[in-house]
């Protein structure tokens, strides 16, 4: 095992970790809070709710990371955005951004005074407080193209990467600061591993990702790498496009959704990164019997090495999860006893 790869097992490890064991780290958001009779809500804007709900479910499945993600718009209402909450609905955020005059109106909040970046910090203190300082925990932040997008739209994003390029731009270097600052708060209160949530990239061609935010990218994660912290980075849909240049980010955990072959993505993205996914959420960990998801498991654990699969849905656990599914996966992760290929 190279010494890159070391270093991010090293971050992963836990007290109880046992040989043959295959990391579980399943993003929990909705199922938490409905499973500890809470609403997405409560637990979007509570911390002690999020992080409460978390050990709940850290208590039934025994999983090997636990999470402060919740929701895309943390920052965006640090930036004076209104979000909108609606019961175990997601969240709506209105545009702050419609045009140029806007971004030259845009100043990065301060993370410990904003309500809801506030809010985030103080969940991973909580966590610290119950789980010590040796469990895997996992900070979250928005790339800065998903950022942009949250402050402009995403239909508006995407148009004004044609018409109004550097307004693009320009809204990336002020999302940038943002999230170096969000992540180096949450690394001081104690996450060793950094989530980078930037899901609009996979609806963008690969020429537009070099031109437009992997730069962005690769100053955020050597960023993050110069804090003491992993890089995970989460991008929903299909990204074997934008593999080749992924490659080039210096990324530690490359969370792959199940569309997405993880036989290329290993290829793709070499010995050095841990490959997190790519069982189907929906399709298979919420609908699917025992035997499917078992199939289903043993078809990925086939396609990618041990020592870099970290085993988890293709993105988050649905709401309405089998709690039995969920301690099923576990259980198969449990009983791997197979070495490296």
């Amino acid at each position: 095992m190279n010494e890159k790869l070391k270093r991010t097992h090293s971050f992963l490890q836990t007290a109880h970790t046992p040989d043959g064991r295959m990391y579980f780290h399943p993003i929990l958001m909705m199922y938490a809070a409905v499973n500890y009779g809470k609403t997405y809500t409560e637990f979007m804007t509570d911390y002690r709710v999020l992080v409460e709900a978390n050990m709940h479910c850290l208590e039934m499945h025994g999983h090997d990371a636990i999470s402060v993600i919740s929701d895309p718009y943390r920052e965006t209402s640090a930036f004076g955005a209104n979000i909108i909450f609606d019961g175990n609905q997601s969240p709506k955020a209105e545009k702050l951004i419609q045009s140029p005059a806007d971004v030259l109106k845009l100043r990065n909040p301060d993370v410990y005074s904003c309500e809801r970046t506030s809010d985030r910090i103080k969940g991973v203190e909580y966590y610290r407080q119950l789980l010590g300082n040796e469990f895997p925990l996992i900070g979250w932040v928005e790339g800065t193209l998903a950022e942009t997008a949250d402050l402009a739209g995403v239909s508006e994003t995407l148009m004004n990467m044609i018409i109004e390029p550097d307004m693009v731009m320009d809204m990336q270097r002020i999302c940038l600061q943002t999230a170096k600052d969000f992540a180096a708060a949450q690394i001081a209160a104690g996450a060793n591993i950094m989530g980078v949530g930037d899901a609009v990239c996979s609806q963008i061609s690969r020429d537009m990702y070099d031109e437009f935010t992997l730069p962005f990218h690769k100053e955020l994660f050597d960023f993050i790498h110069s804090q003491g912290a992993l890089v995970k980075l989460h991008i929903c849909g299909n990204i074997t496009h934008l593999l080749p240049s992924l490659a080039t980010a210096d990324i530690d955990i490359l969370d792959i959704d199940w569309m997405v072959d993880m036989t290329e993505a290993h290829r793709t993205m070499g010995p050095e990164v841990m490959l997190c996914g790519n069982i189907d959420p929906v399709g298979v960990i919420m609908e699917g019997s025992k035997s499917l998801i078992r199939e289903k498991y043993l078809e990925t654990e086939s396609k990618v090495p041990r020592e870099n699969w970290i085993m988890m849905g293709g993105c988050e656990i649905p709401l309405a999860t089998p709690v039995d599914n969920m301690n099923y996966l576990r259980e198969l992760s449990l009983s791997c006893s197979h070495g490296s290929r």
